[in-house]
């Protein structure tokens, strides 16, 4: 995680985890990582320029998962589903719009597909999301993607509750 502090970056963490474990439970790590503050979650065969782009991505404010985990972690939350759900106060703050954006962002759409989507500027997309991500009180999109899981606006699969 990179963080820009007084016009200078700063790194927080890079790690790397040498536990073994089987491919299929990166989806397990990454939620504990994000609960941790994580903004991204790359596997190790990640190409160097990945990794560097990766970097630059988590410096601009944005947030990734490596597509093969997002794969793995949207797969174990359809096996899994949320009992409860969390969040209906906070929910209640965002405008339509705002939650329309948070659907979107949940689906993985970039803030360009977003705006096409809604037929709106990609800064207007940009805005919206900085004043969800502030109202829900979450860091990042991976957080705000996790929040509509858990409270259920999207479910697994793409499909929007109501």
């Amino acid at each position: 995680m990179v963080e820009q502090t007084d016009d200078l970056p700063r790194c927080d963490e890079l790690t790397s985890y040498h536990g073994k474990r089987s491919p299929s439970s990166s989806g397990i790590y990454v939620f504990g990582a994000v609960r941790a503050g994580a903004s991204g979650f790359l596997l190790k065969r990640t190409r160097p320029e990945e990794l560097i782009a990766a970097v630059h991505t988590i410096a601009a404010g944005d947030a990734l998962l490596s597509p093969s985990v997002t794969r793995r972690v949207i797969d174990r939350m359809a096996r899994h589903p949320v009992p409860e759900l969390v969040g209906t106060r906070e929910l209640a703050e965002l405008t339509r719009r705002e939650r329309e954006v948070l659907e979107l962002m949940a689906q993985g759409l970039s803030n360009r597909e977003i705006a096409n989507r809604l037929v709106v500027e990609e800064s207007t997309v940009r805005t919206h999301a900085k004043r969800l991500l502030a109202k829900l009180g979450l860091r990042d999109r991976i957080q705000a993607v996790i929040f509509a899981f858990e409270t259920g606006i999207n479910q697994p699969g793409g499909t929007m509750a109501p």
